[in-house]
């Protein structure tokens, strides 16, 4: 028989895909995973005919377990709730729309039936039947829960309109602003309308609800500057967060990211984490 690790590892960064997608942290999405791992090294790995549904199906209950407790406790979230950074600097832009931090907000707002029933059928091709096994719901209540959730999603999907080239062009000319703290070039790269969103958790200072308006994002950074945290950041590593061009930023405070949404020619959403509880992964 082949090992429990050879026979589980092809499957691993599929698996925690689909645990990030349901919990939004890859902390948590590893644990399960790995609990996953424990489980599957004692069945009777012979008689399991598909082993990636198989594994999917006790990855998604081990994370709906996880969604309930979760969901209670961000009722008590400090500030914005973002998702934990997903850093992978030669993740494909084509994930952008998947994984993307606007969606994963949205799905945030889902219920933890609703956001696993989504996932489950629309982004993981389970039929229906599979997916009120995984459940433990009749196959018309999955049907329903699965309809609400895409209905949310297809209102506040994000819609990218940029072609790579340019993203890539303007997101190296907002590296390049921040670099030096030209508060004037990055005005011109911000769209009138944009928001800006700040998740410190209560644990490090952030605004406490979204920033509406370019005018008020620049006040809000110079405001930072005269407040005695350091306007340009030791260092500035540009790479993929949840497929946007985004930053890593190692400040005097510790690490925090910085991720862009682009459309056209401006950026129309910025997302900054700031939590510690956050970025532990990335230290």
């Amino acid at each position: 028989m082949t090992s429990a690790a050879d026979s589980f590892e092809p499957h691993r960064r599929f698996l925690v895909r689909l645990a990030y997608r349901m919990l939004g942290s890859v902390a948590e999405a590893e644990d399960a995973v790995q609990d996953a791992f424990l489980r599957w090294r004692d069945v009777d790995r012979d008689v399991v005919a598909e082993p990636r549904a198989y594994l999917a199906r006790t990855v998604s209950r081990l994370c709906l377990d996880r969604m309930k407790s979760a969901r209670a406790n961000r009722e008590h979230y400090v500030g914005t709730w973002l998702p934990e950074p997903l850093v992978d600097a030669d993740e494909s832009a084509g994930l952008a729309n998947d994984l993307s931090v606007a969606l994963l907000m949205t799905l945030e707002r889902l219920s933890p039936l609703e956001r696993a029933a989504f996932l489950l059928h629309d982004v993981f091709d389970m039929d229906y039947a599979e997916v009120a096994g995984v459940l433990e719901r009749t196959e018309p209540a999955v049907r329903q829960l699965a309809a609400r959730g895409r209905d949310h999603v297809r209102d506040e999907r994000p819609r990218f309109t940029a072609s790579e080239d340019d993203s890539e062009r303007l997101a190296s000319a907002f590296h390049s602003a921040m670099q030096t703290g030209d508060v004037a070039a990055i005005a011109q790269l911000l769209h009138d309308d944009a928001v800006f969103y700040t998740d410190g958790g209560g644990k490090r200072s952030a605004a406490l609800n979204p920033i509406y308006g370019k005018d008020k994002i620049l006040r809000f950074v110079v405001g930072l500057a005269t407040k005695g945290r350091t306007a340009i950041p030791e260092r500035i590593d540009h790479v993929r967060i949840n497929g946007l061009h985004g930053f890593i930023m190692h400040t005097a405070e510790g690490i925090e990211t910085l991720s862009l949404e682009i459309d056209g020619d401006r950026v129309v959403a910025l997302y900054g984490v700031r939590n510690p509880d956050k970025l532990r992964h990335l230290s």
